[in-house]
């Protein structure tokens, strides 16, 4: 683990972790019209802060909540679809972002392999 963050950084375990964000905030879209479904979001920022102790789905875990609904539906169901929509473009962005500089990283890497 020790050799991969030196070479990928933070980066890595970001990744990881918008994987796992992203996965959640497309569970609340699909389930926008379940009865009773509560609505959960993860805290990126405290959940890579744990992730990078080497500890991921324990981390992801524990920063789990659930998001707090301006209006509740009569069901009981607290998915607003404009929130979960824009938290999952803004979270898909993120990744690409991510995964765009670890893609240079590999790049670069590989260059230096072979010489070039």
């Amino acid at each position: 683990m020790m050799a991969e963050n030196d070479l990928f950084g933070v980066h890595g375990t970001a990744l990881a972790v918008r994987s796992q964000r992203m996965a959640l905030l497309a569970s609340n879209i699909a389930n926008a019209s379940t009865p009773g479904y509560k609505a959960k979001d993860i805290d990126f920022s405290a959940a890579l802060k744990g992730a990078e102790s080497g500890v991921l789905d324990a981390s992801v875990t524990a920063n789990t909540k659930y998001r707090l609904p301006t209006q509740m539906s009569l069901d009981g169901n607290t998915v607003e679809l404009a929130t979960e929509q824009t938290a999952f473009a803004e979270n898909a962005v993120a990744y690409q972002t991510t995964l765009s500089f670890l893609n240079g990283r590999i790049g670069t890497i590989t260059r230096a392999l072979k010489g070039e």
